[in-house]
This record gives C-alpha cells, structure tokens and sequence, in this order.
C-alpha cells in the first residue's frame, strides 16, 4: 500500500477501502504523506467525491488521531450544538445557558474567527479574564457542576483533521461536501458527547452558498453521525443577511446579553428556540418542538437562562459585573454613521459585504494568528423588509482605527439595497432533518 496507489485510485473515482483511508491519516500525521501528495489527494476528492462508507471512515480515523474526550461520569445525555458559521452568529452563547438551564449538559469546543465569519472563543474573550483554555478535568467538571462548559478548540482533538483543514484552506479544497462533513463530524465525536444538533448556515454570509448542497451536507453529517451510535439533528437556516444586529464581538456579546434578559432581535430569538428545541428533545427533556419552545421561553422570561450564562462566565474565571453591566464590556473609540440616500425599502442586507467590512475594522483576522480588536464591528440600524427614508441611519460603525473606517464604510453602504415596494419576507428556518427525515420549512 502506498500513497501513489491511493491517489491514482480516487482520480479514477474509485472507492478507498477502510485500510487505504486510515494508512493516509496516519502517515499524513507522522510526516511519511508530503504536503504536496496530499494536496493531490484532497484535489482529487474535491473532483470525484466520496461516498458515504468512506466519508465515515476518514471521520472516524481523523477522530482517533488524538485525544477522545470521555464524559461517561456525567450521567445525563451530553448535546453538543455546532453551526458552520457566519455574520452576526452568536447562537452558542445564548443556546448554552438557556439549554443547561433546563438540565441538559451541553460540552461546546469553540473555536476562532476567520476570515468573513466570527469565533464563539473571541467573543468570550471580550469579557475581562474569561478563561478559554481550561483542562480536560476542569472542563469536565463544570459541565457536572453547572452543566455547561465552553473551551477552545486547541487540546489535542482530531490532530489529523486541524493539518489537513489548513492544507485545504491553500489548496481550494475547502467547499468538498465530503471533506466538510468529515472534518466537522471528527471533532464532534472527539468531544465525548452523546448527541449533536447541528446549525448549517446557506447564503451570501455563509460558506455553502446553496440549499441543495447544504441538504446534502445536513444528510452526510446526519449518517455519520447514525452510524457512530450519537443521535444527530441538523437545522438548515439563511445566511444572506447577518443574524441580529450586532456584528463584533464585544458588540455580539452585548446582544447575548440583551436576549438572555428577554429582549434583543426578532430573529436572533426565532433561531434559538428552534434550534435550543431540538436540543432539549436531543437531550430527553421533551419529545416535541413546540413543547420545547415554550420551556426556552420561559427560562427568558424567568431569568434562570441569564443567571445560568453567569454561573458559566464565573465558573470560567469571567467578570460577570460586565454581564449585569454590558457598558463594561470592550468600547471603541469612535462611531461613524452610514445613512440611507434613498426613500423606499430595505431590499438586500449583503451579510457576505458586512462581514468583511467588520474583519477590516479590526473584528476579524485573515489568519488564525492575526490579533484582533475586541470592540470593533457595526451595528445594522436597518434590516430587510425596513421603510428608510433619506439620511436615515442604515448601520453605525465602531472603530479605533480612522484608515480602517475609510476603507470599511463604503462596503458598509454598498451592502445595503433600497426598492421602491416592500419585499417579501426571506424566511430565516429552511429545513431540518430529525428522526423522521428530512422537512422543509419553506
């Protein structure tokens, strides 16, 4: 067996036998593959795909490269959420509290920002002394304790799909259905948990830019999941412009908060519930969505979702004055306003344009070691379907940096379409996929 033979195999489109993908993994890893024959090799998945047998295997064999989290000592059913990302998607830490709130574990291994979209770890760590990078044990035991935990992504989980993510990221093999699923599925598995609810975002802000191709992506994840025993839910929602209206990630922080007290953004709120539902079924609390709904409503209204958020950032060595005060939080220098030149109706809300614009002032990084500007980002004063008139305020721009303003506000105002009638209303929840199968929404 050799990794000449396995190259000219998958060019062929032929199927790689369990032994070929776990010989690539491992030597991959231990340095016996060369970046440049792995390069092939991922190129040639890119073109011819992979079917379902061997995308589980490359998910298993890159889950095994490195440390399985045991979490058998808590007894209840653990529920990881994931989401493929994008502008303004600060789900993870409203979902959290609101979630173990109601007594269902949730162990969630974040990661950064990069790029476009933003990192649930970097906005934690707008709040002063946050701790992302607790140990194994710690962890563990704050999800027994208070049943909720977040850490970064760089303990020693799937070793072997980190090095092939970033060989994908200069190789163009990025958008692979198949190289996606394994790499999102490898680390879930290796996080211990007995159940996952996965958010995969469509559209301009989004990196699947299609329905069908994020169906298919919901589809592959969910078998993986199915044949590793973990009972796995998949929501599929629009991405075409940013969730809420805070983008930033002291600013998305202080949104987190304003929801966790029972305010904040229509639809930032629609998709929690949906998704946190689907957790609490996931999690044996309740057999049906609309039943959930109400129970993630409550725990808003009752405070013990905000109150849970504070156990979490304490527990995590957080200063949760900066939670019952969110003025405490990071705060840029300067706002810059951007006005509407028109009269008539908010058309487009680019969230692709938005969030570029937010990584030039300073919010986002174009690599994973770049440092960040923690008060950085925009506000959207206006979203789709909102009457503007004339030098009404389409978005407030927050910034330390006066070069990077001039270069961020007019992709800002670029991003922003006005029509002369009302649009219809773009849905935000497309389909879901449950233990029924596949549902459309829309």
């Amino acid at each position: 067996m050799n990794i000449i033979e396995i190259i000219e195999k998958k060019k062929h489109n032929n199927k790689l036998s369990t032994e070929e993908i776990i010989f690539v993994v491992e030597n991959y890893l231990n340095g016996k593959i060369a970046d440049y024959q792995m390069s092939a090799l991922l190129m040639a998945i890119w073109f011819n795909g992979m079917d379902n047998n061997e995308i589980y295997d490359l998910t298993i064999s890159m889950a095994k490269s490195g440390k399985i989290i045991d979490l058998s000592s808590i007894s209840e059913k653990k529920v990881d959420k994931h989401s493929t990302g994008g502008v303004g998607d600060k789900t993870s830490l409203i979902l959290l509290p609101m979630v173990a709130s109601l007594g269902v574990p949730v162990p969630k291994i974040s990661g950064r920002g990069l790029g476009h979209t933003g990192g649930t770890i970097d906005k934690l760590e707008s709040i002063t002394g946050f701790q992302t990078d607790l140990t194994i044990e710690n962890f563990i035991k704050n999800v027994k304790k208070i049943k909720a935990s977040i850490i970064s992504a760089n303990i020693n989980l799937a070793p072997a799909d980190k090095h092939i993510y970033s060989l994908r990221d200069v190789t163009g093999t990025i958008d692979s259905i198949p190289l996606i699923a394994s790499s999102i599925m490898s680390k879930k598995i290796a996080g211990g948990a007995d159940a996952f609810v996965l958010n995969i975002t469509v559209g301009r802000g989004a990196f699947i830019k299609n329905i069908s191709n994020a169906i298919l992506l919901a589809e592959t994840m969910v078998d993986i999941g199915r044949k590793n025993q973990k009972d796995t839910y998949v929501v599929i929602s629009s991405m075409n412009q940013p969730l809420g209206f805070a983008v930033g990630n002291s600013l998305e922080v202080q949104e987190v908060i304003s929801l966790l007290n029972n305010k904040g953004p229509d639809d930032l709120k629609e998709i929690c519930l949906f998704i946190g539902a689907y957790m609490l079924i996931a999690g044996n609390v309740t057999r049906n969505v609309e039943d959930g709904i109400n129970m993630l409503k409550e725990v808003l209204e009752n405070g013990k979702a905000l109150n849970k958020f504070k156990q979490i950032v304490k527990s995590q060595n957080g200063d949760i004055a900066q939670i019952d005060k969110p003025d405490l939080l990071p705060k840029s220098k300067y706002q810059g306003e951007i006005y509407s030149e028109q009269k008539g109706f908010i058309d487009k809300v680019d969230a692709l344009l938005i969030g570029d614009a937010s990584r030039i002032l300073g919010a986002g990084r174009e690599a994973k070691d770049d440092a960040i500007d923690l008060s950085a980002g925009i506000v959207l004063k206006k979203k789709i379907g909102q009457k503007v008139n004339p030098k009404d305020i389409l978005a407030t721009l927050h910034y330390n940096d006066e070069k990077k303003y001039f270069l961020a506000k007019d992709i800002v105002k670029n991003a922003f379409h006005v029509i002369d009638k009302k649009p219809k209303k773009e849905p935000l929840l497309l389909s879901y996929i449950d233990e029924h199968g596949l549902k459309k929404l829309q």
